[in-house]
Formats: C-alpha cells, sequence, structure tokens
C-alpha cells in the first residue's frame, strides 16, 4: 500500500478501517474496535513504531492491525485441521474457532479466539469478542478432547468477552464461571498460547490450563489500559500510565509466575514475519506436550492444581 500525505501505510489501513466500521456502528462490539482503532491509529501517528512507554507499546503491537490471529497460526503450525462447529444449546460463535487437528503427527484440540482482518471479517468474528454460546462450544469440544485423552492447546487473543444485552440474557458470566470451574478437572494436558491480546474474563475462560506460553509482544490484562484510565482518571488521557501501572507484559507477569514461558518474535513483531513466529513458537509447543504427556493422570491434575493455588496472594490481618 502506497504512502500519502506522510502517513504510513498502516495508518491508512487504519483508516480505512474507521470509516467502513463507522458505517456499521450498530453494535457496542463495533463501537469499541473503533475506539481501539482510534488509539492505535494515534499511537502510530504520534509515536511512530516505537513510543517510549515500553508497556504502551506492546499494547499497540498485540493490537497491530497486521498481528497474526489464531487461524493464521493454526494454519502454519497444524495439519488436518477440522473445524467444528456449535454449543448445542443455542449457535455457533464465529469468534471461538473449534477443531481437531494433528501437531507432530499426534492429535490435538486447538480451540482459540478468532478476530477479523478485514472489515467484513471482523463484524462476522465480533471483532474477536466470544458470546457464551462461543465459550460453551469451547467447553463441549474440551469435553470432547478429554474423553478420548487428546491434549487440548488453547489460543488466547481477544480484547474481552462481548458485553452486549443478548450475551447477557444468554448468561455470559455463567458459562464463563463454569469453564473456569471444569477446565482444572479435564484428565489431558492443556497448553495455553498468548499471542495477541488477553482480554479479562474473555480471556481467561480458555486460559486455564497446565503451561502457559505468551508471545513478547502480547499483552494480558484483567482491563484493558484506556478503561482502566477512564475509572481512575475519569478520561482516557492516563493510558499509558495505566498500561505501565498494569504490568500487562509478557516479562512482568513471567516475573509473578502467572506466564511459564515467553516466546520470542521477529524483530519488530510478530507482524513482520509470521513464518517465522510459527517457528519460534513449534518447539515451545512440542518440548511442552512432551513433558506433560510424561506424567500420569494424578500427577498432572496435581500439578495443575497446584499452579492454580500458587496465582494468588492472601495477606491475613491480626
Amino acid at each position: 500500500m502506497a504512502q500519502s500525505g506522510g502517513k504510513s501505510a498502516v495508518a491508512l489501513e487504519i483508516e480505512r478501517q474507521i470509516a467502513e466500521l463507522e458505517r456499521e456502528a450498530d453494535s457496542i462490539a463495533t463501537r469499541e474496535e473503533i475506539d481501539r482503532l482510534r488509539q492505535q491509529l494515534e499511537g502510530t501517528l504520534q509515536h511512530g513504531s516505537e513510543p517510549s512507554n515500553d508497556a504502551w507499546r506492546r499494547v499497540l503491537l498485540a493490537r497491530h492491525p497486521q498481528r497474526p490471529h489464531t487461524l493464521d497460526y493454526i494454519h502454519k503450525l497444524f495439519s488436518e485441521f477440522t473445524v467444528l462447529h456449535g454449543d448445542r444449546r443455542f449457535a455457533d460463535d464465529p469468534a471461538m474457532v473449534c477443531g481437531l487437528a494433528t501437531f507432530e503427527g499426534k492429535p490435538v484440540m486447538v480451540i482459540g479466539h478468532q478476530k477479523g482482518r478485514d472489515t467484513k471479517q471482523k463484524l462476522f468474528r465480533n471483532f474477536g469478542m466470544t458470546k457464551p454460546e462461543g465459550y460453551r462450544k469451547a467447553m463441549r469440544l474440551m469435553q470432547l478432547a478429554a474423553k478420548f485423552g487428546v491434549p487440548i492447546i488453547t489460543m488466547i487473543d481477544t480484547p474481552g468477552a462481548y458485553p452486549g444485552i443478548g450475551a447477557e440474557e444468554r448468561g455470559q458470566a455463567e458459562a464463563i464461571a463454569h469453564n473456569l470451574k471444569e477446565i482444572p478437572k479435564l484428565k489431558v494436558p492443556i497448553i495455553v498460547i498468548i499471542h495477541g491480546e488477553g482480554g479479562s474474563g474473555g480471556a481467561l475462560a480458555i486460559a486455564v490450563g497446565d503451561h502457559v506460553l505468551m508471545f513478547e509482544n502480547s499483552v494480558y490484562s484483567v482491563i484493558a489500559p484506556e478503561s482502566c484510565s477512564s475509572i481512575l482518571w475519569r478520561d482516557w488521557d492516563h493510558k499509558q500510565e495505566a498500561a505501565r501501572l498494569l504490568k500487562l507484559t509478557a516479562e512482568d507477569l513471567h516475573g509473578f509466575g502467572l506466564i511459564d514461558q515467553v516466546v520470542p518474535e521477529p524483530k519488530g513483531g510478530a507482524h513482520n514475519d509470521l513464518n517465522k513466529a510459527a517457528a519460534l513458537l513449534r518447539p515451545f509447543i512440542f518440548d511442552t506436550l512432551a513433558k506433560l504427556k510424561s506424567l500420569s493422570t494424578h500427577d498432572l491434575l496435581a500439578r495443575r492444581h497446584q499452579r492454580l493455588r500458587r496465582l494468588a496472594s492472601f495477606v491475613s490481618e491480626t
């Protein structure tokens, strides 16, 4: 894409997507995506490719318009991927992709959020914001995988669960809570890969596992920096400070023990070289699967429960 008026190709593409989405601004998800794109555009125009605030730079990279999505990685890492649909209760949710695949000759169940690339895809995928039927589909297929002894790999890339009225009416909170309660019981290895945005409960609903991998330019947080800024400072002007305080980078989270390994990315970010990004991720998946599959079911579950209990710290006041 050619540059115009001093603007980069990325800025021009973001402006084009904003214009298209503004004509479709009839849902919460669409309006939130427009706001996120405007923040991305602001970062691109003001800071170029290297904002001074490292945490905010990671946020912009995690949201980069050309950053690889779940299906991009699936097609590079797995073979014989067969998409499975529906929660058997209400509908299929395109924001959550699920299916059986083969990794290094062995069957796996792959489950992940899927964002769209262009405006049409974004609307179809609801910007990666999953509805209750998406989480119930994921849970159904995780249980199916456990029934047949197939390892599970989940791929996280969502700004958060969809907050619309319909989703709330169909039990959004219950669907997420049910997953959080049931996933730890599954008697197969579960690997979690955070490769884009890991937003709040919308990410956590499929991010409970035995081993969590996180790309170095991904983010994982209970709340978006803009929303945090809005709560603490009553505006979005402090979003960069909020990003720093939230400790949402891979290095911060690894230091806290919330993730297990940081996966390196190609220079400048995964969007610069999908093939290399997938190649860098592959050995992490292979080694982790081999380690987890060597454990007995009893040891696997005990290890998982111990890991989950370590994630929280409690202080007693006398």
